[in-house]
């Protein structure tokens, strides 16, 4: 969401959905993303792309999960699968990653100005 946001100087995560904001709380990170999708839309922002790597621990293994994954973000923003990369690997044991202490990750994000396009706006708390 902060390379989203970040790409069309929206500002950050943290600004638009504050922690100290209860009705965050326990908020499913899908819905989240639709409301940035919706942000970046109304901007006149369309997503070109995205290219996320997840560093996660070695337990549990993470990659069985990617398929979904990226068919969920996808469907959120609106887009094709296909501009949607996720890539998962873990630090082989090193840093607090590979002490199982937490995860990381990094995405980068391609913008591409004019037109409108408007996430499917989520109907229920999951996908």
């Amino acid at each position: 969401m902060d390379a989203l946001l970040g790409a069309a100087n929206l500002g950050d995560k943290g600004f638009h959905f504050p922690s100290s904001d209860p009705q965050y709380k326990d908020i499913s990170s899908l819905i989240l993303l639709n409301r940035v999708g919706i942000l970046l839309a109304k901007s006149g922002w369309r997503l070109s792309n995205v290219d996320a790597t997840i560093f996660g621990a070695q337990k549990p293994r993470l990659s069985p999960f990617n398929p979904e994954m990226q068919r969920s973000v996808a469907k959120t923003l609106s887009v094709e699968p296909g501009r949607i990369s996720i890539k998962i690997t873990t630090t082989d044991h090193l840093g607090f990653v590979g002490r199982e202490e937490g995860n990381a990750a990094i995405a980068v994000v391609s913008l591409m100005s004019g037109g409108h396009t408007k996430p499917v706006p989520l109907i229920h708390e999951t996908l």
